[in-house]
């Protein structure tokens, strides 16, 4: 357990005295093609279960999904939100509002283009493209920008399109406060010399403190009460786990930063919506993300995590959005119960200070009268 309120740099201040900058995803939904590769490495790297939440683990039925959520067999899970005109005009305006409140903006000469002549997405697997030879237009994600978006030429502000997904790729948020951490009553989830929370599987007792306290939903217990791998799973009755199951999450690929790699979601990203590195360094690029979109007309555009005085603290993945955080499930203001502690030791100290002063009183009146 770390500081429960305020500023802080979770790490050190979790104990670790050889901690380096804090490690963070930066996810950049603008520039997502949905094709859940991030989903399939993260299964296979932590050998989690293939199967969807859709009848026989096929599509869900109400889009191109077939996991549904995030859970304790789904670390990675890409969303598919169909939206009419209607509701992008909507998401566009209420970034407008977002940006008169002070939200970045972007000059032609840092890299936006006023002129907006060709639409964000294109233009972003366009640099995509130029990083890792892939996802130009006219490559693998060429679609997505030239129908979906739609951008008009020659337009600061592009016209809404008819219809367009959002597709986005959601995570454990690595908050900086973790309620779920703080209320664990055996200490099986620690946060690691990265900044990231992890889970010990086998500390975890299956109490399921952690499923209430967490304010985005991400951390599930299994439902058949085992962690390994499905092929490994009739040993694990043998070790006494819980018939509640243990609680799960992405970990941030751990295994894989004590060996110097990177999680093995960012490491597949084709288009590298999602990238990792210092927190820090994604949360500046993702600031000047936002204001090239600004710049091209897409007000929608915004981050969520970011801000280190919201209800958790910031959050170490941030991500790039293109609505409000309910259009993808996300909570608008999360806040983790350690949060109002503050308030509460305020409150039980002045009660105290007021139990002992009409003590004090009481005493003084009767020894008057004596």
């Amino acid at each position: 357990m770390g500081q429960l309120f305020g500023h802080t740099d979770p790490a050190p201040d979790a104990g670790w005295t050889d901690a380096g900058p804090r490690k963070g995803f930066f996810t950049d939904t603008s520039i997502c093609i949905g094709c859940k590769a991030c989903e399939v490495a993260c299964k296979e790297w932590n050998q989690l279960p293939a199967a969807g939440a859709g009848e026989g683990g096929g599509l869900l039925g109400s889009s191109y999904d077939n996991t549904g959520a995030l859970g304790a067999d789904t670390w990675r899970h890409v969303a598919f939100i169909e939206q009419d005109s209607g509701r992008i005009a909507a998401a566009r305006e209420s970034g407008r509002r977002l940006v008169d409140l002070g939200m970045p903006t972007l000059s032609p000469a840092a890299g936006g283009s006023m002129d907006g002549a060709r639409s964000p997405r294109v233009d972003a697997l366009a640099a995509a493209g130029a990083s890792d030879g892939i996802g130009a237009p006219g490559g693998a994600g060429a679609h997505a920008g030239l129908d979906v978006l739609g951008g008009t030429e020659g337009s600061a502000h592009p016209d809404t399109p008819e219809f367009r997904w959002l597709m986005a790729s959601d995570v454990c948020k690595h908050c900086t406060h973790a309620a779920c951490l703080d209320v664990c009553p055996t200490g099986a989830l620690f946060r690691s010399e990265f900044g990231s929370v992890v889970v010990q599987d086998d500390v975890c007792n299956g109490c399921g403190a952690c499923v209430a306290a967490c304010p985005f939903g991400v951390i599930e217990r299994r439902a058949d009460g085992v962690s390994e791998p499905a092929r490994q799973r009739p040993q694990a009755e043998a070790v006494g786990h819980s018939q509640g199951g243990i609680a799960q999450k992405c970990t941030l690929c751990y295994d894989r930063l004590t060996e110097g790699e990177q999680p093995a979601c960012a490491q597949t990203c084709p288009t590298e919506s999602i990238r990792f590195g210092e927190r820090d360094e994604l949360v500046e690029r993702a600031r000047r993300r936002v204001g090239q979109l600004h710049s091209q007309g897409m007000t929608e555009a915004r981050l969520y995590g970011a801000n280190e005085n919201d209800g958790v603290g910031g959050t170490g993945s941030v991500f790039l959005l293109l609505d409000e955080p309910e259009a993808y499930g996300l909570p608008p203001d999360p806040r983790v119960c350690t949060a109002d502690l503050p308030g509460m030791y305020a409150r039980a100290g002045l009660a105290a200070a007021g139990m002992l002063a009409a003590a004090a009183l009481a005493f003084a009146r009767r020894g008057g009268r004596a």
